[in-house]
């Protein structure tokens, strides 16, 4: 190239243009100006005929053609998205969650029976309850049932007859179901836990946690139309809450694609009879569900009672 130019330019300007460029040469500089898109050759405006010059030319092409096209995109700025509060987890407890729960999580068992149910249970020792029993109190009643009544878990009674309800709560349950017009062998019962906690305390969550499967799969095997939950045990159990009975009581739930009802427990009434006419509004929902009209010579035990109404004989406080 500086033999191109030498018949235009001083021999002394050309030792320090050449002195100039061998520096930039060593520093990996070697095109002060260019266009891209045409070799070095065709974009000269004397064609280059040094054929040194045109191989060099043409590399600095091939070199400058393979750098990455500078690229600028004007973007606008990403408005600042809302900020939403948490929603409260003891408001959210009823409402539908991202994550399966343990109930949904565990899928049905095709052709699941009662008798298997207790016979997987086995002689169960799979939390600490089975120290103090007696009985394992597993269920009894129509195993077609369309009413299901789950309670908290097995008293002293219970745990003698291996039966549930069978002491004094259980005998106002027994009137509570006839003053729907049904017996006893017409809907199930059974409780959370299997065995009774010692004192006739509430379970503890290690204990209602290895009981919660066998419930679920009796649910599931008598497929019933109505839950009626006896306490807040029963309730918080299947509701996966922490939330009070009393928030929720009397209200139409959904459990696993049924009707599920919250209600005090019988023994709740037996120490507290003023909430039996409530108790008897929230069976009277689940009467007009299935169908059920009470059973005439009601009205006259309503009258006795005195307990808003309610058609449960009284009882004293235990």
């Amino acid at each position: 190239m500086m033999r191109s130019m030498s018949g235009r330019i001083p021999e002394n300007l050309q030792k320090k243009l050449s002195t100039r460029l061998s520096f930039y040469e060593d520093i990996g500089i070697r095109l002060f100006y260019t266009e891209r898109g045409a070799p070095f050759t065709e974009r000269a405006a004397t064609p280059v005929t040094d054929p040194v010059v045109a191989q060099v030319s043409r590399k600095i092409y091939y070199e400058d053609a393979a750098l990455p096209k500078p690229s600028r995109k004007f973007e606008l700025p990403k408005p600042p998205q809302p900020r939403v509060a948490p929603t409260p987890p003891d408001l959210a407890v009823l409402s539908a969650s991202s994550a399966p729960s343990l109930f949904e999580a565990f899928d049905k068992i095709p052709g699941d029976t009662l008798p298997q149910i207790r016979t997987d249970l086995g002689e169960c020792s799979r939390c600490k309850l089975h120290k103090t029993r007696n009985t394992i109190v597993f269920g009894d009643g129509n195993p077609n049932a369309s009413l299901v009544f789950v309670g908290e878990g097995p008293g002293h009674d219970e745990d003698v007859q291996g039966l549930p309800f069978v002491g004094r709560a259980g005998k106002l349950l027994t009137q509570m179901i006839e003053a729907m017009g049904l017996q006893r062998k017409d809907v199930y019962i059974c409780n959370v836990v299997k065995c009774r906690p010692p004192e006739n305390r509430a379970p503890e969550k290690d204990e209602v946690a290895p009981c919660s499967p066998f419930l679920l799969r009796q649910i599931d095997a008598i497929a019933p139309k109505v839950i009626v939950c006896l306490g807040s045990v029963a309730a918080q159990t299947l509701l996966e809450t922490n939330r009070g009975i009393s928030q929720f009581r009397g209200q139409w739930l959904e459990f696993r694609g049924r009707k599920l009802l919250a209600t005090y427990h019988p023994a709740y009434l037996l120490r507290n009879p003023s909430a039996k006419g409530e108790v008897w509004k929230d069976l009277q929902k689940v009467m007009a569900v299935l169908g059920l009209e009470s059973k005439k010579g009601k009205s006259s035990e309503v009258a006795r009672s005195g307990e808003s109404g309610a058609p449960f004989a009284s009882g004293k406080s235990a």
